[in-house]
Order: structure tokens, then C-alpha cells, then sequence
């Protein structure tokens, strides 16, 4: 697995944590202690700033996960990938959106820019 596949398995497991504890040891390991997180809805800093988000989501969206949508790209320990919301008992995606991490050299990720392709409709 590439450093970049590898890295974005990690973010997945840490948006698709929900337990508390399970959350903050996900956070801990995708990303690096004064990582970012950026999109249109957010823009955090740090461990607990990156989990209160996350958690913020499960809020709105009870019983869906986050999957990736077709392959990561990467190089120059930069990675981009598309990603997709979906309800677990339907399957409906509600949200889709693409992501660009920057990696650290262990392999955390030092910043990621989000953006929002799709919503629900207000």
C-alpha cells in the first residue's frame, strides 16, 4: 500500500469513528498534533478541534459513513481523493466531496483542503 493510500485509510477510520474514544485515537493516528482541517463548513486545528468536527457530522447525519470514491492520487506527499457520505441502511450519498492532504513524514497528515460537491437539498 502507498504512503498515500495508507494515509487515507487512516482519515477514513477516523471520519467513520463514532465512539469517543475510538474517535481520538483515529484523529491521533491519521493526523499530525497541529494538523488542519479545511472546507467550506470548517477550519480547525489540532486533535480535539479535528474530532468535535467529526463527531458534529455523525450528529447530522446518524447511520452514515464516509467511503472513498475511486482511487487516491498521489505525489510529492500531497494526496487527493473523492469521497461519498452514504446512509448505511439505504445506501443513498447525500454528500459527496473531494479532499488534498499533505502528509508529514511519518505519514500524518498535516493539512486537509475539503471541498463540497454535493448537498441535500435545504
Amino acid at each position: 500500500m502507498s504512503i498515500y493510500a495508507a494515509a487515507v485509510a487512516r482519515y477514513f477510520e477516523a471520519w467513520n469513528a463514532t465512539d469517543a474514544d475510538a474517535l481520538a485515537k483515529a484523529v491521533a493516528a491519521a493526523w499530525s498534533e497541529e494538523g488542519t482541517y479545511t472546507d467550506p463548513l470548517a477550519d480547525v486545528r489540532g486533535h480535539e478541534q479535528i474530532a468535535a468536527v467529526i463527531q458534529a457530522v455523525h450528529e447530522q447525519f446518524p447511520g452514515f459513513e464516509f467511503r472513498l470514491a475511486g482511487d487516491v492520487d498521489g505525489n510529492h506527499h500531497i494526496a487527493r481523493f473523492g469521497w461519498e457520505l452514504v446512509s448505511t441502511t439505504e445506501g443513498s450519498a447525500p454528500v459527496a466531496g473531494s479532499d488534498a492532504v499533505t502528509l508529514a513524514e511519518d505519514g500524518r497528515i498535516t493539512s486537509v483542503l475539503g471541498f463540497l460537491d454535493r448537498l441535500p437539498e435545504a
